[in-house]
């Protein structure tokens, strides 16, 4: 059968009686591969060469994006979110990703912890002080005084506003068409399927398409797993003394990606499952730990308060645009924040749309918009309400260790002040590497998916290739100290992909309406 054949019509599978197969095996499309790895090696090529320049290029581009296009990310975010409460509460929202009948592939605890470690893992260890504590030092929108009780409060608002429901909202909206085409309709697992679902996949639009979610992917993941091994090296030196330098971090990158490859090549079933799940309990564990060891009642207040500030200034942060005063800090922020998740959207999209077989949608958008929400909502308050309480008594300790030694450190600083500090570090450091594992084989496997014109069992010798592509990637980024400007640049570069990420969700509630115009109720409910 032609690799096309999948998207050549727009009739459904089960539309004429067959039963939907994505393609378990797929050829290589050495054109998405090739376009992919000439952006790559370029903007790498440019970052060796003249990583300042690249960093000044990339951050007048930034700051003209958030000046011309702050206003759309924020009205774009709110409205996906609005579009998947919709589609989850609507008649569709019974409509199964999968055959009518069909179970979930996997058990609701296994599946959510694989679609949050692979999503937003690595970024809660990463920003569960610093974030929190940087609002305090600068309280959003200069609405209050540094360090007051006022800039504690707000400061655990906009933490979870950031990594709330707006980001997965996006992630839902590129996973959720794509799981409803792959099981629903058998096409191939590629950002094109949900774009451009009448062009063949070798067709110039569908190849760009993919090639430049390749292109996303890649700096996504290899920005991640840099810092994630400048925050690790922080670790080691606090714990252990190692000294924080670039030879420590390429050790830790190169340590890390023989751990993720192998779990990548292992399988969903053998590899991330497990380690997701893992993940989870280490990462509740060390929960508990700081919450009995920290300021226990006072935490308790700051969830529930979190949460009825999360609930009640819902739609004035989420339509807070600072044309009356503290743009810049949205702009920084806020809008940053949104741009940064567009690099994610296309891997963890399809990451979780390859692992939520056989959910309904509105199980699908409950537990990837609810679920992680809930979790960073957990997380922040224990953690990050932790660091801004010992703060706020230390005289401002950490938010100077912040200051003076960066986001990655300063939770380690924390530790420091909690008993059994090298026992509580050294898990943090393997919860870290853990995190980075689960995320890192995620993004190999889509690139394989990606590349072989979206079989959902990519080759293991591609998925070694893209994996080993990444870590190449964080490690000359690392060496020309560019890590930071290419996270920048793939902030630029995702713009663009906001307007795919919309066509997406348009095209997918159009779909949902003219599959099941004349349908009382949906097929394949229960």
């Amino acid at each position: 059968m032609p690799e096309n054949a999948a998207q050549t019509s727009e009739t459904s599978p089960e539309e004429v009686g067959e039963e939907p197969r994505p393609p378990t095996r797929g050829s290589m499309d050495w054109v998405v591969f090739g376009l992919a790895l000439l952006m790559c090696s370029g903007f790498v090529t440019w970052g060796v060469m003249d990583a300042d320049g690249m960093a000044a290029a990339a951050e007048a581009a930034l700051a003209r994006i958030l000046d011309s296009f702050g206003w759309l990310y924020v009205l774009a975010l709110t409205g996906l979110v609005a579009v998947a409460a919709f589609v989850a509460f609507s008649r569709y929202g019974r409509i199964r990703l999968g055959r009518e009948g069909e179970r979930p592939e996997f058990s609701t605890g296994v599946w959510i912890t694989m679609l949050f470690a692979a999503g937003m893992g690595t970024g809660l260890v990463f920003w569960g002080v610093a974030e929190p504590l940087s609002h305090l030092a600068e309280p959003p929108l200069g609405a209050a005084e540094p360090g007051s009780g006022e800039a504690t409060r707000m400061s655990m608002e906009y933490t979870i506003f950031h990594w709330g429901l707006h980001t997965w909202s996006l992630y839902a909206l590129i996973g959720l068409p794509l799981a409803y085409g792959i099981f629903r309709k058998g096409r191939p697992s590629l950002i094109s399927s949900v774009v451009c679902p009448d062009r063949p996949t070798t067709s110039w639009a569908s190849r760009s398409v993919n090639a430049f979610s390749v292109f996303l992917t890649t700096f996504g993941a290899a920005t991640s797993l840099g810092l994630g091994a400048i925050q690790i090296n922080d670790g080691l030196a606090s714990a252990f003394g190692v000294p924080v330098n670039n030879t420590v971090a390429i050790a830790t990158i190169t340590g890390v990606t023989l751990l993720f490859v192998v779990s990548a090549v292992s399988g969903l079933q053998r590899g991330i499952k497990h380690i997701s799940t893992f993940n989870a309990v280490l990462a509740g564990l060390i929960m508990a730990f700081v919450f009995v060891a920290g300021p226990s009642v006072n935490l308790i207040q700051t969830y529930i308060e979190a949460l009825g500030g999360y609930v009640s200034g819902f739609v004035p942060m989420a339509t807070e645009t600072g044309l009356y005063g503290g743009g810049e800090w949205v702009n920084s922020w806020t809008v940053f924040y949104w741009g940064w998740w567009m690099g994610y959207a296309p891997f963890v999209g399809t990451f979780v749309a390859r692992i939520s077989r056989g959910r309904t949608i509105r199980e699908f958008v409950l537990a990837v918009l609810a679920a992680p929400t809930a979790l960073s909502l957990l997380w922040f308050s224990v953690v990050g309400g932790t660091a801004m309480h010992m703060d706020r008594a230390g005289g401002g300790e950490l938010t100077g260790a912040l200051d003076a030694s960066g986001e990655g450190a300063v939770l380690f600083a924390l530790f420091e002040q909690l008993p059994l500090t090298a026992i509580a570090s050294v898990l943090v450091i393997v919860l870290i590497v853990l995190f980075f594992v689960s995320s890192a084989d995620s993004a190999s496997i889509v690139l394989g998916m990606f590349c072989q014109g979206g079989t959902l069992a990519p080759r293991r010798g591609i998925v070694v290739v893209w994996g080993s592509a990444i870590a190449l990637t964080a490690i000359v980024l690392v060496l020309s100290g560019g890590v930071s400007a290419v996270q920048t640049v793939s902030i630029v570069i995702g713009l663009p992909f906001l307007a795919i990420l919309t066509i997406a969700a348009v095209r997918f509630v159009l779909e949902l309406r003219r599959d099941h115009a004349e349908e009382s109720e949906p097929s394949g409910v229960h």
